[in-house]
């Protein structure tokens, strides 16, 4: 199995060669791994006492922030290393003045994990979710480096606990602890005889609701709304748009609408606007003035979504309708009533949001409209909107449930 994997790994890297032809995303991902070690060579210091974090993306760091934080704050000492799979991860959170240092995992191998821990020598290890690499598994159990998983879930449907899944099982054996999400997960591990595990929740929530306390104004996202009822797109896909497009056309109820696309190429801006009315404003052309001029919004800037949601009351998620669910904690956190696509089983805080009244699961845009008639009515939204803010708040503490079993080795 060792061998499938390694061949597994070898394959990708010359698919990932061929698409950087065509692909930008796939030619930083080669160009930022061939500075990995020259950097790490050039920046890590002997004398430096370094905690590694390791991300998949963007949301998995912003999963590991509350953790990092913490540690900064309690123990200004040690430097943050954080390394990062995709370049959608780095290059948004590259500067991040959190961070000590920062780079591309180069692609794991015997040689590359190796060099690596011997330019890093980090104290511990935490990986964010659900990256699991081997050789660097192995290596940092080979050294008694105390390496953790936070935030961690699993699925029954994971090779892990089928019949062909011990290589797979090997690599969680190198864990010194799990921190999870869920009892689902929980008993999964404890199934294949693993107990060395704390049920933390999300780290995810401690960073949505910190954000919430405290969030960025956006004047001119608060001068648009105008206190009128709105609807938000987040993170939207082509289905996502298709059913705000046609419900914009079609309904006579009055809202405002903000459409913030998970592409914000012109490209697809451009795409999008055909298919709205005039009455719409892109965000990079908007000011004081010409805010309450239109009641259609978009966004075409990456940023600020996560602060627009405390001016709306309805959210749309994209990502639902292809199982690739964007981040729901967000517009909860603001008390949004919200909904998303049916294929949203792999993530447990979306059938928790439902099971708790706060979210829904579409299939269409008849489903849509119904929805959005029943929050219409007299105190619908309200108590959605309440049952979203109490999930958030009960949910509150991964961090410091982490922080209790951590502490000790600082």
């Amino acid at each position: 199995m060792k061998l499938i994997y390694q061949i597994a790994l070898f394959s990708y890297t010359i698919l990932i060669r061929i698409a950087s032809l065509f692909n930008h995303k796939a030619k930083l991902w080669l160009k930022g791994r061939k500075n990995s070690f020259p950097y790490l060579e050039t920046q890590i210091k002997k004398e430096d006492q370094i905690i590694w974090f390791h991300c998949a993306s963007l949301g998995e760091f912003e999963q590991g922030k509350p953790l990092m934080e913490k540690i900064k704050k309690l123990h200004p000492e040690y430097k943050l290393l954080v390394t990062f799979f995709s370049p959608s991860g780095y290059e948004y959170r590259k500067d991040n003045p959190l961070i000590d240092y920062v780079c591309y995992l180069p692609i794991d191998s015997k040689k590359n994990a190796r060099k690596f821990m011997k330019l890093v020598n980090p104290k511990q290890a935490y990986f964010i979710k659900y990256e699991f690499w081997y050789f660097y598994l192995a290596t940092l159990h080979q050294q008694n480096v105390p390496t953790y998983l936070i935030s961690g879930v699993f699925r029954a449907n994971q090779s892990f606990f089928k019949w062909y899944g011990s290589f797979n099982r090997k690599m969680l054996s190198f864990f010194t602890h799990f921190f999870l999400q869920n009892k689902a997960s929980v008993d999964l591990l404890n199934s294949i005889g693993l107990n060395n595990i704390t049920q933390s929740g999300d780290t995810r929530i401690d960073r949505v609701y910190e954000n919430s306390q405290s969030p960025t104004p956006l004047p001119i996202i608060e001068k648009f709304t105008n206190k009128k009822p709105t609807i938000i797109i987040g993170s939207s896909w082509e289905k996502e748009e298709e059913i705000i497009s046609t419900y914009i056309q079609t309904t006579d109820k009055e809202f405002n609408y903000i459409i913030a696309p998970h592409d914000v190429s012109k490209a697809h801006i451009d795409n999008l606007i055909t298919t709205l009315d005039s009455n719409h404003l892109l965000y990079s052309e908007a000011n004081q003035r010409n805010a309450t001029q239109h009641n259609i919004l978009i966004i075409d800037n990456i940023g600020i979504l996560a602060n627009c949601y405390q001016y709306t009351d309805i959210t749309l998620i994209g990502g639902g309708f292809s199982g690739s669910l964007h981040n729901i904690l967000e517009p909860a956190s603001f008390g949004n009533a919200i909904l998303f696509g049916e294929k949203h089983e792999k993530f447990h805080e979306a059938q928790e949001l439902i099971d708790n009244y706060a979210a829904f699961s579409i299939s269409s845009l008849d489903d849509f409209i119904a929805i959005v008639n029943h929050l219409m009515m007299k105190e619908n939204l309200q108590d959605t909107k309440n049952a979203a803010t109490k999930y958030i708040k009960n949910s509150v503490g991964a961090t410091d449930k982490i922080w209790e079993v951590v502490k000790n080795n600082f």
